[in-house]
């Protein structure tokens, strides 16, 4: 049976070099050939960009076709990637490098598959973790374009889990109206949220019995809210995934919360707590060790 140890990262190991993640960047371009290479399909559904079709002949050029255009006018300037992988000697007569072929191998036939996508300020991401046994892989993106490859022993998956969800050093800070805890009844929470999205927020009091403190934080949810992380934890066996559990975060104008929910007698709960990055692992833990049962 196999455990994921989120836990502390371990004392430095006497090599200087082991256990530490290694981190290559490669195109578009460079990681479909790669995976090419040694016969395997990409770790995702690939991002593709059809155009407008015979819509762009009747209308003119959209902006959708605008942006098609503009994705594969970037990724032919990448060039030939055979070239490029070998003038960086990630590709020789012997073969793919190594170490990229092990992560690429890990993540198109993993056991546990951790798939990411996050929104901060109109930059949206994607991120892939894929697990096996002792060893993690991990592959993002923000544009689509240019990649992140990087492996690693999952004594160090927390650390790497914690890059995930860090904010870019300009992100604006501001005060917040959502507390750091806050428990609310489901039904509530969800009624006052499509108030707030049909442009109803004169219900909103109405729905909280004029309880002004839940108000004011139902509604800075909604209306703060400048970031979303979405995690999705699946279990692999014969290269078909079966959904775990899904974490959910929210980006408020102080920093994350995340978004959970709890049964009780009184029904469906939704538990909503500050978190940082580096709390990540935990909130992933109780998922993760179902997929280690």
């Amino acid at each position: 049976m196999t455990t994921i140890d989120l836990g502390p990262t371990p004392p430095r190991p006497a090599e200087p070099w082991a256990g530490v993640p290694r981190r290559v960047g490669l195109t578009l371009a460079e990681l479909t050939h790669a995976c090419a290479v040694i016969d395997a399909p990409l770790p995702f559904e690939a991002l593709t960009r059809t155009g407008g079709g015979g819509l762009d002949a009747r209308l003119g050029q959209t902006r959708s076709s605008g942006e098609d255009e503009a994705f594969a006018a970037a990724v032919a300037a990448f060039g030939d990637p055979a070239d490029s992988l070998s003038h960086r000697s990630l590709l020789t007569d012997a073969g793919l490098e190594p170490g990229i072929a092990g992560a690429l191998g890990l993540l198109t036939a993993p056991r546990v598959a951790l798939d990411f996508d996050i929104t901060v300020d109109g930059l949206h991401g994607h991120a892939w973790h894929r697990q096996d046994g002792d060893a993690v892989a991990s592959l993002a993106t923000v544009d689509g374009l240019v990649f992140e490859l990087s492996w690693f022993p999952v004594a160090g998956w927390s650390s790497e889990l914690a890059r995930v969800p860090a904010l870019p050093d300009d992100t604006v800070r501001r005060s917040s109206q959502v507390p750091d805890h806050i428990e609310v009844p489901f039904e509530l929470a969800d009624a006052v949220f499509e108030a707030l999205r049909a442009g109803r927020s004169d219900l909103v009091p109405v729905l909280t019995s004029e309880d002004t403190t839940l108000t004011s934080v139902l509604t800075a949810v909604a209306t703060e809210t400048h970031g979303r992380m979405r995690a999705v934890v699946a279990s692999v066996a014969d290269y078909e995934s079966s959904p775990i559990g899904v974490v959910a975060w929210t980006l408020v104008g102080d920093g994350w919360r995340s978004l959970r929910t709890t049964t009780s007698g009184d029904g469906l709960t939704l538990v909503i707590t500050r978190v940082d990055p580096a709390d990540l692992a935990a909130e992933l833990a109780p998922v993760l060790a179902e997929v280690a049962r």
